[in-house]
């Protein structure tokens, strides 16, 4: 968190722009802090905490897997990885999960999944190399068909967001029966009003500046823009506005939806992404509307 000082090394760096931000538990702190440089703030709280006792299709998965009702698992996100073992202590002790895990072949799309498992001590029989895409994921298995077979084969897939539809059709055409495994930490708000009312923004053309905290606030925000027909009104305004990420996973989700991040901050904390974001705020935006940076 900034202090007394920063905060008053360049108090009108936003100079009026508008400026929006997802933040939910610190909706409050966010607004002072664009305020406090000089930002018109929109702040529309984009999440809730959802029970670990709520992830019934988690939990599910967890009872088969140590039933031994698997012979695959495929990790998709770190985030995921850990969330997932979070919601098997509601069901089984870590150890039991983990033993379940290490009796099949585990896949991990990338390094942060395998990061995941190391830390609880479940060995990857195949990374997924960089770009780490579902293409990969399908091109890695391909090479591995001798050791690692998908047809007939029993394959979960662990989901973190919205389900991968090209990896799951490419699954099942290679001829896995798949189940998918979607893990939820994070629900929409149980007001959602004022998201709506940020995405009629984005679409109209109201945000200057658009702050990302987390990545669960970009697949909330384009969920509820889908629900009113402005997925593609809302991806579009972002090539007009400039895009502030707190750090490398939320900037990945962002990619993934095919939005560039502008900015990301020296450090992952909210008032220095705030403070720093402010101080370029009018190069940047400039830059980016003149198309001197990439969209």
């Amino acid at each position: 968190m900034m202090s007394v000082m920063e905060a008053r090394t360049k108090p009108n760096g936003f100079a009026g722009l508008r400026v929006l931000s997802l933040e939910s538990r610190r909706a409050v702190e966010m607004a002072k802090l664009i305020a406090t440089y000089g930002g018109n703030a929109m702040v529309a709280p984009s999440m809730r905490e959802i029970p670990l006792e709520s992830n019934k299709e988690a939990q599910s998965f967890t009872r088969a897997l140590v039933a031994g009702s698997f012979d695959m698992v495929i990790f998709l996100t770190g985030v995921g990885t850990r969330a997932l073992a979070r919601v098997a202590e509601t069901v089984c002790t870590r150890d039991e999960f983990v033993l379940a895990l290490q009796r099949v072949p585990i896949v991990a799309r990338g390094p942060k999944p395998v990061a995941a498992l190391k830390e609880l001590g479940v060995p990857v029989a195949l990374a997924v190399p960089e770009p780490n895409t579902w293409r990969e994921l399908l091109a890695a298995l391909d090479g591995s068909r001798d050791t690692l077979p998908l047809g007939g084969k029993r394959v979960a897939v662990q989901e973190y967001g919205a389900p991968n539809a090209e990896l799951l059709a490419g699954l099942t055409e290679r001829g896995a029966n798949v189940t998918q495994v979607p893990v939820y930490e994070w629900g929409l708000p149980e007001n959602t009003a004022p998201l709506r009312q940020a995405a009629a923004a984005l679409a109209g053309g109201e945000v200057d500046v658009a702050l990302f905290t987390t990545s669960v606030q970009v697949v909330h925000l384009l969920k509820i823009a889908a629900e009113m027909n402005l997925q593609e009104a809302v991806r579009r305004a972002f090539a007009r506005i400039l895009v502030g990420s707190i750090g490398p996973v939320t900037s990945e989700e962002l990619h993934a939806h095919g939005i560039a991040a502008d900015f990301e901050p020296s450090h992952p904390k909210m008032g220095i992404l705030v403070n720093e974001v402010a101080q370029r705020s009018s190069e940047l935006l400039s830059r980016k509307r003149n198309g001197v940076s990439s969209t």
